[in-house]
């Protein structure tokens, strides 16, 4: 059997061969209704029940306490920077703590709908340390608090969620969670909103998911289109208008992927959170053993899902990559705005792809020697 290259795309991103599989399998004839998913009208019975299975599964995967929605909506990260202030801001202020690219984006977005104070920023650091909560400057009044808590680009992540009653805050949080979310659990006590992407850990490109707390729901701007309105798409189920019925189907089976992984008596997110924990330290030990290659960000605050990494010399990159392209190693390049490489390790990334990556890493570098 061929070993498929192993792909450390940041997103679009590796999704598990097992759901590659069976969605080929049902490409042409799902479940012998004769027709592909992507053929249904959202309203028929046969779709209605795949959103349904798939809305169950994520709320049992995620534990979503019932006083949240689960909204399946379009648009990626970048509209929900938008969305989210047109739904929560009432126009007044919002609190963002910018923690790298993606945060800064969100802050400069919201900027057009709302009041925003920067409530905390590491950019002095480069975003490779998180400013520690107790230091932020939240306001008073505030709409809501909003976080990145995994940046992609930077690899810096949230191991901890803030607690803002702690902080002296009652505002809801707001977290973008694109890019770990399903990778560990959620403390939904400590959250008011999240919302991501699902092409890193849930599926292709087009599906945005949104987790909003009841009571958040009815205050979205005059100016707010209809479609984006929460309230209106938490009450006619996502299908306000023609969601992203592929899409959402292969979430669907990239959570019923989800449900059937065990590490030893853990099972679903929490033995994601293990292997990705394993994944992780693989990688991170190896750099911070090594003399040729590096990481900058803190180590409290490494990202499990993102690690970028430098070569000490940087004109050895071409070289590496395309050594890496040669072995099955795909998508290892640096963001445009950062350079260098990054290792994303997703969910459907498996600990061999990983183990790969360190056996070429230490190769190269003794070619070198």
């Amino acid at each position: 059997m061929t070993v498929r290259p192993y792909n450390f795309s940041a997103g679009p991103a590796a999704m598990p061969e097992e759901v590659l599989q069976q969605a080929a399998a049902e490409m042409l004839d799902w479940h012998g209704c004769g027709m592909g998913v992507m053929e249904m009208s959202h309203r028929g019975k046969e779709f209605m029940s795949i959103a349904s299975q798939a809305e169950n599964d994520l709320r049992e995967l995620l534990a979503v306490p019932a006083e949240f929605r689960i909204l399946f909506m379009q648009g990626g990260g970048l509209a929900e920077n938008a969305i989210v202030p047109l739904n929560l801001s009432r126009g007044g202020t919002v609190d963002v703590v910018v923690t790298g690219g993606w945060s800064r984006k969100s802050a400069a977005e919201a900027s057009k709908y709302a009041l925003v104070n920067v409530a905390a920023s590491n950019e002095a650091n480069g975003h490779t340390a998180l400013p520690a909560p107790a230091t932020w400057r939240l306001k008073p009044g505030t709409s809501y608090v909003h976080i990145c808590s995994n940046e992609t680009i930077h690899g810096i992540e949230f191991h901890e969620l803030p607690d803002l009653r702690a902080l002296g805050s009652d505002a809801p949080l707001v977290i973008d969670f694109s890019s770990h979310v399903a990778s560990r659990p959620v403390d939904w006590s400590r959250v008011g909103l999240a919302f991501g992407g699902a092409q890193k850990n849930l599926g292709p490109a087009g599906v945005t998911l949104v987790v909003v707390r009841e009571d958040l729901l009815g205050h979205a701007m005059p100016i707010c289109p209809s479609a984006f309105d929460y309230r209106t798409v938490a009450d006619n189920a996502s299908m306000y208008n023609t969601p992203p019925t592929y899409g959402i189907y292969m979430a669907g089976l990239t959570f019923q992927w989800l449900k059937r992984q065990r590490e030893g008596v853990l099972t679903g997110v929490a033995a994601m959170e293990a292997r990705n924990m394993e994944k992780a330290r693989l990688l991170y030990d190896f750099i911070d053993a090594s003399g040729f290659y590096v990481n900058k960000v803190a180590k409290n605050c490494r990202s499990r899902m993102n690690i970028p990494f430098f070569l000490h010399d940087e004109s050895r990159n071409e070289a590496f990559l395309a050594g890496a392209r040669e072995r099955g190693l795909l998508q290892l390049k640096g963001h445009k705005s950062v350079g260098g490489m990054r290792a994303s390790l997703y969910n459907a990334m498996p600990l061999a792809g990983v183990q790969a990556l360190v056996d070429y890493m230490r190769e190269f570098e003794k070619t070198l020697a």
